[in-house]
């Protein structure tokens, strides 16, 4: 228990005026921050009130869950919220997965009750085994330095007391104690990438690498926030220099001083936070966009892009303008501005094309040694591209002027007009078709053909393989 006051103490997590909100599953985790804040309520007279979100998914044993977590409470005399919801239902409205809805669920629970009640702080029980985990999903999926910064012990209003312990010494706290909890069956189940991360890869690390494996990573995490803070001052200050309201309502100017007078590293930090003021959110919005609108300084006025959550970015004289669109000017199949829609693709990752319906999906990986022509995929909407030899970011758009597809071996190029006539395609079809691009170099027209010049050959060393498919089927795949 000393560490954990320790830890509150240094990170001055709570202090004898607050009222804190903590959310109690019933799991280890959760049992062991509710005893934490008994003690700390015995000690300083910091109320809290527990919440609990039963998500309706698990019948009897989310009812078990629900049942010990009131018996929990009344035990203790802690103040208990029940939320019962369907999250399979909200999910499905919301169009998120299930842990993606899950968590947004009950964080709205929590901050109703933390306003209903004049809560001051929301404790959650986020360990260094989670911090682990969330490190290595941020560096599979692609991240900046904030990503690598992990779980911050407080963000806002919320706080994770729990977060210099492991899981081991959680579970020995609850031990030595005599205090029972809950086990949710889904949490070993390894089709959720987090549950990977948690039975399949850190356990490796800790058994074949080094035992503090999660430790290490954990006090790496700690000095990546140091360097991040740092930076923010920074970022702070040049966004001030930098960035400014153009006159219209809701859009912001990043000024080209900003691209001629600062290294890329800041540049692209403060056109990251653009976006974001823009979007309302971090999500979605990845390197390789922000990578694009800083691109877009060495375009010709009126170039544009369409980035993730309806942002645009556009190349304006004097610097770039970036504004969330509104519905009617945004891509539709149909419309005259989708025909110039350019979305970015995420390497690796996913990104949708909403003028097409399509979710795009990319990764990149070593050719093996014994690797065989016979490996490449035959479908229509998977392809195979030489990775390194791509000079310029692909994205997925509709035709523009001066695109040209390479059709052979030898190099010959074709433009991409003269493509669409040749194979006879209609001319209002033909401004429709997405397609694949690096610049005006065309990789792949979707349906039809890919470019020779990107093919996989003996001199290719990664794989950039992307896959195609219609949002609708990517709907049935998460449901089934």
């Amino acid at each position: 228990m000393k560490k954990i006051r320790d830890f509150i103490e240094k990170h001055q997590l709570i202090i004898p005026e607050d009222h804190i909100i903590a959310g109690i599953s019933g799991g280890a985790d959760s049992v062991c921050l509710f005893f934490v804040l008994l003690d700390i309520r015995a000690r300083q007279g910091v109320p809290f009130t527990a919440v609990h979100v039963n998500h309706g998914l698990r019948g009897e044993a989310a009812d078990g869950d629900e049942a010990f977590v009131r018996e929990l409470c009344e035990k203790y005399g802690v103040p208990l919220e029940v939320f019962r919801v369907d999250l399979e239902s909200i999910a499905k409205k919301r169009k998120q997965s299930l842990e993606e809805s899950g968590r947004n669920v009950r964080r709205e629970a929590f901050e109703q009750v933390c306003d209903r009640c004049k809560g001051t702080k929301i404790a959650l029980a986020h360990h260094r085994n989670d911090n682990a985990e969330t490190l290595l999903w941020n560096l599979s999926r692609g991240t900046g330095l904030a990503g690598m910064c992990g779980i911050r012990p407080e963000n806002g209003r919320y706080i994770r007391p729990l977060l210099c312990l492991e899981r081991s010494e959680i579970e020995d706290f609850l031990s030595r104690r005599g205090c029972g909890f809950r086990t949710d069956s889904t949490n070993s189940d390894t089709e959720y990438t987090r549950n990977k991360l948690r039975h399949l890869v850190i356990p490796v690390l800790e058994k074949e690498v080094n035992s503090r494996a999660v430790r290490h990573m954990n006090e790496v995490m700690e000095q990546l926030m140091e360097l991040q803070d740092y930076m923010e001052g920074h970022v702070r200050k040049a966004f001030g220099n930098y960035v400014k309201g153009s006159g219209q309502a809701d859009v912001l100017l990043i000024r080209d001083a900003l691209w001629e007078n600062e290294p890329d590293i800041l540049s692209t930090e403060v056109i990251r936070r653009a976006v974001e003021i823009a979007a309302g959110q971090r999500q979605d919005v990845g390197r390789t966009h922000i990578l694009a609108v800083l691109g877009l300084f060495e375009k010709q006025p009126g170039k544009r892009l369409d980035l993730p959550c309806s942002i645009r970015a556009v190349r304006v004289c004097g610097g770039v303008e970036v504004y969330r669109a509104k519905k009617e000017d945004q891509a539709s199949p149909l419309s005259q501005q989708s025909k110039h829609a350019v979305y970015s693709l995420c390497i690796p990752g996913e990104t949708r094309f909403p003028p097409g319906g399509l979710a795009v999906r990319c990764r990149v990986f070593e050719k093996a040694d014994c690797f065989s022509m016979k490996e490449i995929p035959q479908k229509e909407y998977t392809k195979w591209f030489d990775y390194d030899i791509i000079k310029t970011a692909p994205c997925i758009r509709t035709r523009q002027g001066g695109d040209f597809i390479t059709i052979d071996r030898a190099g010959h190029r074709q433009k991409l007009k003269s493509w669409f006539i040749n194979e006879k395609l209609p001319a209002g079809q033909r401004a429709m078709i997405p397609c694949i691009a690096s610049g005006s170099d065309i990789l792949w027209i979707l349906g039809y053909r890919m470019s020779s010049a990107y093919q996989i050959s003996s001199r290719t060393k990664r794989i950039l393989q992307i896959e195609v498919v219609k949002e609708e089927h990517k709907a049935k795949e998460s449901n089934s």
